[in-house]
């Protein structure tokens, strides 16, 4: 369970973040997992230091990036200032207290919100996903995608301040509860698992090896054609797209 200041700077998701942007084959999978489900106006919550913003922004969407974090706001701004249909960059807290006060002025703002491995850094998950709503229009989208599989959890998801991870059947539960209809689920990354589980668990890393990530994203071509080749029955994380 996380005890961290999510508010404060975390060396350790920064260094996972970086590792993880050299990874171009990894992060355009993603995108390209997530992309079909994204219309109209777009906000990303958890942004970091934009390894998939860069793709909707390369793509034309109009996007407002968020981060909980200040530097990370000033890096986004720093580095996508040039792409016209940028439309903010704003520190966000989906667990603040105050969230529908402080975030009025974005109430009801956007036809799609994604927000990709934050909501298992949040304690009251249900909360994040309710406040995810209110910044949705009537119909608008939310794609949520999280860790998977509590059995997973090790050394990374710890010191990467992860309270869980997550079943696609606990996921949608959250959208359920908060009265979003689920429109897509699926599990992601299948032969992640493996890698997590020894670097992770037996080996006790505490951040992910960039050699190790080199050479996964080398083979994600691979590894893509492995999760429709087995349906996405199972992956290193869960996604849920539901609607308002």
């Amino acid at each position: 369970m996380s005890t961290a200041d999510p508010h404060e700077l975390d060396p350790e998701g920064q260094m996972t973040l970086e590792v993880i942007s050299k990874a171009d084959r990894f992060n355009r999978w993603m995108f390209g997992t997530i992309e079909p489900f994204c219309s109209g106006k777009l906000l990303e919550v958890g942004s970091g230091i934009g390894n998939i913003s860069k793709y909707f922004l390369e793509a034309g969407y109009p996007i407002a990036l968020s981060d909980i974090r200040k530097n990370y706001c000033s890096y986004l701004r720093k580095e996508f200032s040039h792409y016209n249909h940028l439309i903010d960059v704003f520190q966000l807290d989906l667990a603040d207290p105050d969230f529908e006060k402080k975030f009025s002025f974005v109430k009801e703002e956007f036809d799609t919100l994604f927000s990709l491995n934050v909501v298992e850094h949040i304690q009251d998950d249900r909360l994040a996903v309710y406040n995810a709503k209110y910044l949705l229009k009537k119909g608008g989208k939310l794609i949520i995608l999280v860790p998977a599989f509590n059995s997973l959890y090790n050394h990374f998801d710890h010191s990467l301040g992860h309270y869980r991870r997550y079943t696609l059947t606990g996921l949608k539960a959250i959208f359920i509860q908060n009265n979003l209809k689920v429109l897509h689920s699926q599990y992601f990354n299948l032969a992640g698992i493996p890698g997590w589980y020894v670097s992770g668990k037996l080996l006790k890393n505490r951040t992910i090896p960039g050699g190790q990530m080199k050479l996964y994203d080398q083979l994600v071509p691979f590894f893509s054609l492995l999760d429709k080749l087995t349906f996405n029955v199972a992956g290193l994380s869960a996604i849920v797209v539901g609607t308002k």
